[in-house]
């Protein structure tokens, strides 16, 4: 009899080992295909890039300010900026607290857009959660795990 329920034990977290692997398994999956599938043109996004603008403060150029990429310059075309920590990323961030594709910056007309895209930790705008696109105005911090952003004129 107890060898019958040692092997009933032995057999019993076998299969709570396995049900644990998947488990882990299909989040890793979630994470690394979660966001790959919204590729949604924006509003505003097919502008012409050399249109002039006028005198206005638009926004040129998005800046770290804090985090490992302190200084970096990202010039602002018109294009959408993903973020993140995938390859393909406009931003590659190496911060455990930012998610494979994180956060979108999106041209709509004049003003960027940051959005969140399914992120695990949050996009903050100064220290707002972003839970839709938001309207992003200079000098404005947006926080990425342990990165912050500004766009500048």
């Amino acid at each position: 009899m107890p060898e019958l329920m040692i092997q009933l034990t032995r057999a019993g977290f076998l299969a709570l080992l396995w049900l644990f692997v998947l488990a882990a398994l299909r989040v890793v999956r979630s994470d690394l295909y979660s966001a790959s599938g919204m590729r949604v043109p924006m509003p505003g996004a097919s502008r012409a890039p050399g249109k002039p603008r006028g005198k206005s403060k638009a926004p040129r150029q998005m800046v770290v300010t804090h985090g490992a990429l302190a200084g970096t310059r990202i010039s602002l075309d018109g294009r959408p900026i993903l973020i993140g920590r995938a390859d393909d990323s406009t931003l590659v961030l190496d911060d455990d607290y930012a998610s494979t594709r994180h956060a979108r910056l999106s041209l709509r007309g004049s003003d960027w857009y940051v959005e969140d895209l399914g992120s695990t930790n949050g996009t903050y705008l100064d220290r707002a959660k972003v839970t839709g696109p938001t309207k992003v105005p200079l000098g404005v911090p947006i926080r990425i795990g342990k990165t912050v952003i500004e766009l500048r004129s």
